[in-house]
C-alpha cells in the first residue's frame, strides 16, 4: 500500500474546523520523500506494526474470508496514530540495541586485548 497525499483529505477534523498539523505536513511532502521514509523501515519493524494493525483490525485469512472493515474518520486517525507511534517506538528500540551491540561489542574487544597481554 502506497500514501498518495493527492488522494487523501484527512485535514479537516471531525468538528469540520480543526486541522491536524501532522498531516497537513504529510500531504506537503512529495510521494517519493514518503516512499523513501517507507523504505527506510526495517522488515522486523514493518512485520511488528502489521501484526499490530492486523491485531486491532482482525486476521481473518483471507484465503477462507473476504472481509471488510468500515470505520470512521476519528478511529481511521487512531490506527494511523497507533501504528505510527509503534512504528517510532521500534525504530527507538532498534537504535538502542545496535547502540547496545556496539558498546558490547567495544567491551568484548577491549577485554580480548587486555586478556592477551
Amino acid at each position: 500500500m502506497v500514501f498518495n497525499p493527492n488522494n487523501a483529505d484527512f485535514l479537516s477534523g471531525s468538528d469540520g474546523d480543526s486541522i491536524n498539523y501532522l498531516l497537513k505536513y504529510l500531504k506537503q511532502q512529495s510521494p517519493d520523500v514518503l516512499a523513501e521514509v517507507a523504505k527506510s523501515a526495517t522488515s522486523d519493524a514493518k512485520q511488528i506494526v502489521s501484526q499490530n494493525v492486523k491485531g486491532l483490525i482482525g486476521n481473518l485469512p483471507p484465503e477462507q474470508f473476504h472481509a471488510q472493515v468500515m470505520t470512521d474518520h476519528e478511529s481511521l486517525a487512531n490506527l494511523l496514530a497507533s501504528a505510527m507511534m509503534t512504528g517510532y517506538f521500534l525504530r527507538q528500540m532498534e537504535q538502542r540495541m545496535q547502540m547496545e551491540d556496539a558498546i558490547l561489542g567495544t567491551l568484548s574487544w577491549t577485554n580480548d586485548e587486555g586478556s592477551s597481554h
